[in-house]
């Protein structure tokens, strides 16, 4: 029972620090305190050192002599490399779903994509980008690989952190990123050639690459 109350208390604390960490709380370089956690969170230093551990093995987390645990640094070579494999990936994934998608699905995609385009009139892009989210999981669930999606959700976790803030640095690839997305559906719709299908679905992710390097500082 010790155990098990632990294990729950590390989850806690490692979903805590992630969450902060993802959604930008925690930006790269920032001391995670290992006692100000534990305080904050009411529990003993042990549970926080073990989802630190969980973090560290994540990439999320470093830690630096004399410094202790720090929230990684974004890498961009690696994000680009990470976002190229996730694009033949999804690219696959959903040429493969293209037969088993359903009408109801494609209405739920248009719709989420008529909210992604309210979000980003909103300026809300913490909000459009869970929309986004939503729309490529509909898709690729129907892939009927499970290795092809648990790989899937793995890369998007190791892009996760960049992707949140990519709409920021370029907006003007939110509204294309709309505009590909009717164009996805509409293939979908069609039951176009599988080939056709991913070979869109794989541009539109590499848009976002190549939108993300010539980006203006």
């Amino acid at each position: 029972m010790k155990q098990k109350q632990i294990i729950n208390k590390t989850q806690h604390a490692y979903e805590f620090l992630k969450t902060r960490i993802l959604d930008g709380q925690y930006g790269p370089g920032k001391r995670i305190v290992i006692d100000q956690i534990a305080k904050e969170l009411g529990l003993s230093t042990i549970p926080v050192r073990e989802a630190i551990r969980r973090l560290e093995a994540d990439g999320l987390v470093q830690n630096k002599p004399y410094s202790g645990a720090i929230v990684s640094a974004i890498d961009e070579t690696e994000y680009v490399e990470t976002l190229s494999v996730l694009a033949v990936l999804e690219g696959y994934a959903t040429a493969l779903s293209s037969r088993n998608i359903t009408q109801e699905q494609i209405k739920n995609l248009n719709q989420l994509n008529m909210e992604m385009e309210e979000a980003l009139k909103n300026f809300e892009l913490e909000q459009f980008q869970k929309l986004n989210y939503q729309f490529h999981s509909i898709i690729y669930e129907e892939c009927g690989n499970q290795f092809l999606k648990e790989e899937i959700r793995q890369i998007q976790q190791r892009v996760d952190r960049v992707r949140r803030s990519i709409f920021t640095f370029v907006p003007k690839r939110a509204l294309e990123s709309i505009r590909e997305h009717y164009q996805i559906i509409q293939l979908l719709k069609e039951k176009a050639s599988l080939n056709g299908i991913e070979t869109l679905a794989r541009d539109h992710k590499m848009n976002t690459i190549v939108a993300f390097q010539e980006r203006e500082f």
